[in-house]
């Protein structure tokens, strides 16, 4: 009885007029409350983000690595043997973050923004809630832009959480002064700084290309763990193909070839063109894959 019924209601459904024309006339002039609504919805998802234990994990991690780097190079410096860059960082702290950025942002970092990416999507699907989500008035496309700007402020928040946690190490545990650049020249110290925070922007803008790529991945499979493990594999398959000479025609096309191009802010002038190629190179890498997530997220049929 419960099917017939069923299948009367939804005769007499598709049967009566849609009012669907009129409110979506009436939607177009509304766009103030859909950006609030996308605001609200960004909010809870980094809210979210941030709450969980795992990524709260990755960030505490990310934190203590540049304070144990810091504890090994004061121990080591006192060698007269030591590496340049070791005598670099004591004989300035501010050093510090920019060796940091350089070990961390070839795995560590992408691996928090890999787990981060590669549940956006199919961590929903797999815990059933993304067809709820698909069923509030939000869209697709905005959801999917909501996932990216989310991954996209974890990775600047991985970056941010290194780049504090050494500038405090280093001023507590070397001198602090003016900077000597790679290319020799010396600036105040409050230049430094400024290229403190161009360096972690530009790290932020190669996390969020990678983030664009696990999201596509995160959008093909139900899978999580799948999905974080593509992404991985990705990093570490491209990052192998970057230190094979042979393939020196193929690495400027590789994301990974561009991370470590921010040591231009180190360097006067600043290498502009060099991180200027970069950051179109995290561009096309966010444009192309994004365009893959929403070509597979807009017409996914959602069966969990």
């Amino acid at each position: 009885m419960s099917t017939v019924r069923s299948a009367e209601t939804a005769t007499t459904a598709r049967a009566l007029p849609r009012p669907a024309e009129p409110e979506a006339a009436v939607a177009v002039p509304a766009s103030p409350g859909a950006v609030r609504a996308a605001v609200r919805l960004l909010g809870s998802e980094l809210g979210l983000t941030f709450r969980r234990p795992r990524n709260i994990a990755m960030l505490a991690v990310l934190a203590i690595v540049p304070v144990v780097i810091g504890i090994v190079l004061r121990v080591v410096g006192g060698d007269g043997d030591a590496p340049s860059l070791i005598t670099q960082v004591a004989g300035n702290g501010l050093m510090l973050t920019f060796v940091a950025l350089v070990l961390l942002v070839q795995l560590l970092i992408p691996l928090a923004v890999a787990v981060v990416a590669g549940d956006a999507v199919a961590g929903e699907a797999s815990g059933g809630t993304l067809r709820y989500l698909l069923t509030a008035p939000a869209g697709r496309t905005r959801l999917l832009a909501v996932k990216f700007a989310n991954v996209a402020v974890f990775g600047l928040a991985a970056c941010a959480v290194v780049a504090v946690a050494a500038l405090i190490t280093g001023f507590a545990l070397f001198p602090v002064g003016p900077v000597t650049l790679l290319s020799g020249t010396t600036i105040p110290l409050v230049d430094g700084l400024l290229r403190v925070l161009i360096v972690t922007g530009y790290s932020a803008a190669g996390m969020a290309a990678l983030g664009a790529v696990g999201l596509a991945v995160s959008t093909l499979t139900e899978v999580p763990i799948g999905a974080v493990a593509a992404t991985v594999v990705t990093v570490v398959f491209t990052q192998v193909l970057g230190v094979i000479p042979q393939l020196a025609p193929v690495q400027p096309y590789l994301l990974t070839s561009w991370w470590g191009s921010f040591d231009g802010a180190l360097r006067d002038p600043i290498a502009t063109d060099v991180m200027g190629h970069g950051l179109l190179v995290f561009a096309a890498y966010a444009v192309v894959f994004g365009s893959i997530a929403w070509g597979r997220f807009s017409g996914r049929d959602i069966t969990s």
